[in-house]
């Protein structure tokens, strides 16, 4: 297990606890909206913003936190993160807020408390690059979007 240093950014509400797993086998753990000033943020269909979490997370060296979409919003109100998954870089240490975009057609209402995504660790493995003249073939080629057929 990695562990990740949390901080409170100020003006937090640190009522609403820490990051948490909802179960035992969950990958994710919970991050909720921080928004003691305003209380809520209303996002129209098509809107997207960035809301607080009043976290600062100090992420091991090797390691990144995945920002990702909760299923259950999705499912029941289009609501998603656009540039799902964000990454945390372990080298930030600036406030953790979380792009969310309602894909739904009715307004959506977050409130200060509210689960908004859920965040993962994960290894990171930093690669190579080396200029090459050609690259070896395969049986796939150039083959793209849609190259593999239909499903």
């Amino acid at each position: 297990m990695v562990t990740i240093a949390v901080m409170w950014d100020e003006g937090a509400d640190q009522a609403l606890g820490l990051p948490a797993y909802a179960t035992t086998g969950a990958a994710g753990a919970d991050l909720r909206a921080n928004l003691p000033d305003r209380g809520e943020v209303v996002l129209a269909p098509g809107a997207r913003a960035q809301v607080p979490t009043g976290l600062r997370l100090a992420i091991p060296e090797g390691w990144e936190v995945q920002i990702r979409p909760r299923s259950g919003l999705a499912l029941k109100h289009g609501i998603t993160l656009p540039n799902s998954p964000g990454t945390i870089d372990s080298d930030y240490r600036g406030p953790l807020g979380v792009i969310v975009m309602n894909a739904g057609d009715a307004p959506f209402t977050i409130a200060h408390g509210d689960r908004i995504a859920q965040m993962v660790a994960a290894p990171v493995v930093q690669a190579g690059f080396d200029l090459v003249d050609a690259l070896p073939e395969t049986a796939r080629g150039v083959g793209g979007f849609g190259s593999t057929g239909v499903s």
